[in-house]
């Protein structure tokens, strides 16, 4: 095993506002990267007060800027973005600010419907029963809601012919 390379404090506080700047962190990520660096208490303190004195380190900009991405380039749906900002320990109350505010509501109806159009025609299932599952399955993993998975399903299946 090869020796640790050793920084100085403002040397880390320097790799760290790097690491911030490229993309948003949350604290926890944030503190995750700083026990690579085996700090003493006091170094670790002094280098997150100065990511977030220096606004490295928003909580609220994370959030938002989370929500907004995986909503928009994954297609996730809020229980599963929910569940990640909770892993992250993002507080309740952003993570509810940052889905109402960031994912509108007829955007978020359409974008599932556009997802469940599209596993219908990939399913090559002949059973109803079975393609609706797969359909239900497969959007419950994005994070989408029951109710508005068979909303929308229900919609689609009496609207057009799904065989």
């Amino acid at each position: 095993m090869k020796p640790q390379k050793s920084f100085t404090v403002d040397e880390i506080k320097e790799k760290m506002g790097h690491y911030c700047a490229y993309q948003d962190r949350c604290h926890f990520d944030v503190e995750k990267k700083l026990n690579e660096f085996h700090l003493i208490p006091e170094a670790r303190e002094a280098i997150l007060i100065y990511l977030i004195q220096e606004n490295f380190l928003n909580e609220e900009r994370f959030a938002h800027s989370f929500v907004r991405g995986k909503f928009n380039q994954k297609k996730w749906g809020k229980l599963k973005i929910k569940v990640e900002l909770k892993k992250r320990s993002i507080l309740p109350r952003l993570v509810e600010q940052s889905l109402s505010k960031e994912i509108d509501a007829d955007e978020y109806y359409q974008t599932a419907k556009d997802l469940i159009q599209k596993k219908i025609q990939l399913i090559q299932e002949k059973n109803e029963f079975r393609r609706k599952m797969k359909v239900v399955n497969y959007m419950q993993q994005k994070g989408y809601e029951s109710a508005l998975i068979f909303e929308i399903y229900e919609d689609l299946s009496n609207n057009i012919s799904i065989g």
